[in-house]
């Protein structure tokens, strides 16, 4: 008589930072899915909030019966989002008693997920294993489908982003960061880290999550990392998550005026591209955009164009890409 295979063991790791609103109504999202799996759980890392969000995250999770299912682990310092998944993810991968995950699932606390997200995901990795890493649909509150799944980025789809011009994009289509939106499951150079859920044996061939990285382009580096490491990644278009994009940084608004880029973000995008691609190359994927934007900035002024440009961007870029203040804040 054959032995039936063993459930998948599923860790849903959820970093919050200053936003124990969001990261409640996230774990009430999960409660149901978390229910349709046999051996799932969640931890909550509070990135040194400093607001409470610690005992208002504790709080719920006692009043409301979460405790079977999900934890808290409070951090004393805010090393980043990389940092703060890794605090998580280290000590399952590690352990004996219980048994380490099969599958990681990182989870902004800016998401609700939608019934029958969290079992799409593992569906699909069950029955791809040669897929490393696979991502959700992402959804406004209102269904509208946001941008999940990417293209590597490169010195061409800088030089597209600094230039805003339909007839360079058009050109350079196959260059471009975000990829068409669809209605089904397609292959993917990297997907969102709002909701990614990555292989145990990815992590033991590539290590976690590179804590370079204090926020922004880490999850497009550990993709990078797994596809050298011969592992796919996939946006797997059944798992519905909505998400509030934004909401802890507002870079990433998509309604409103923009914020200002945080110094860190210019970090780590120079971190991405020297990293992986050397030096010569970052100062080549720097110089097309700095002088795409240029002339972007000028065409804006002349043909009436409306400012939609995060506040000193040029600047911005001049002084922490390519001046002495390009290192990192916490």
């Amino acid at each position: 008589m054959s032995v039936p295979p063993a459930a998948p063991r599923v860790l849903v790791v959820i970093v919050n930072f200053r936003t124990p609103g969001l990261t409640v109504d996230c774990l009430r999202s999960l409660e149901g899915e978390i229910g349709r799996l046999d051996e799932a759980s969640v931890v909550v890392v509070d990135n040194a909030s400093g607001d409470g969000s610690v005992e208002r995250i504790g709080a719920a999770i006692a009043e409301r019966g979460w405790s079977a299912w999900a934890r808290l682990m409070p951090l004393e310092t805010n090393a980043g989002f990389s940092a703060g998944n890794n605090a998580a993810i280290a000590p399952a991968l590690a352990s004996s008693r219980p048994p380490p995950p099969d599958y990681v699932l990182i989870l902004n606390p800016d998401t609700v997920v939608l019934p029958g997200a969290l079992h799409a995901l593992v569906s699909f990795m069950q029955g791809h294993p040669e897929v490393g890493i696979a991502g959700s649909r992402l959804e406004d509150p209102d269904g509208t489908q946001q941008h999940s799944r990417f293209r590597f980025h490169s010195v061409w789809s800088e030089l597209d982003s600094g230039l805003k011009l339909g007839l360079v994009t058009r050109l350079l289509h196959k260059h471009v960061v975000a990829i068409d939106l669809v209605d089904a499951d397609r292959a993917s150079d990297w997907v969102a880290g709002a909701s990614m859920m990555v292989r145990r044996q990815v992590f033991e061939d590539i290590g976690l999550f590179d804590t370079g990285y204090f926020l922004y382009f880490e999850e497009a580096d550990f993709c990078l990392n797994a596809r050298r490491a011969g592992w796919l990644c996939w946006y797997v278009n059944a798992s519905r998550v909505m998400h509030y994009a934004g909401q802890s940084t507002g870079v990433t608004f998509t309604t409103g005026p923009r914020a200002r880029r945080p110094r860190y973000w210019f970090a780590s995008r120079h971190r991405y591209f020297r990293k992986n691609h050397g030096r010569l190359y970052a100062f080549c994927a720097d110089a097309a955009w700095c002088s795409g934007f240029v002339v972007w900035r000028i065409r804006r002024l002349l043909q009436g164009k409306p400012d939609n440009d995060p506040p000193n961007m040029l600047w911005d870029f001049l002084r922490f890409t390519l001046g002495p203040d390009r290192s990192r804040p916490t």
